[in-house]
């Protein structure tokens, strides 16, 4: 499974974002896909999770209430709405899919629950 994340920006704190992971070859139909960010001189943190039935969804705690993830199983694709962005929100952002076999929700939150990543994209917010 290839992944292919877009839609970084240069925003100012307050403004909106919508991020977006094209997903192509083999994937499982039960799958979870996520999104991941890093910050310089941060470890790898788990943003949002969702499973292509959308029936679980999961936030990180600092994401709840400005951030959604979407996806659209016809098409492949993830998507991040990033609402209310602050400067802390700054990182490079990755997707990510767990392409065979189910995840545990409790689960979804480390890095290696997944097998495949995209190139990520980077998100600054800043005045």
């Amino acid at each position: 499974v290839q992944l292919q994340a877009s839609g970084g920006g240069l925003v100012q704190p307050g403004e909106s974002l919508r991020l977006s992971c094209a997903a192509s070859g083999r994937t499982f139909s039960g799958n979870v896909m996520a999104w991941f960010r890093q910050a310089p001189g941060k470890e790898r943190e788990f943003v949002a999770g969702r499973d292509s039935n959308g029936y679980s969804t999961r936030y990180a705690d600092s994401v709840k209430g400005r951030f959604t993830v979407s996806r659209d199983r016809e098409k492949n694709m993830m998507y991040l709405q990033m609402n209310s962005l602050k400067p802390e929100d700054t990182a490079v952002y990755y997707c990510a899919i767990r392409s065979t076999g189910r995840v545990v929700v409790s689960a979804w939150s480390s890095a290696l629950s997944y097998d495949s990543w995209g190139q990520g994209t980077q998100v600054t917010v800043s005045s």
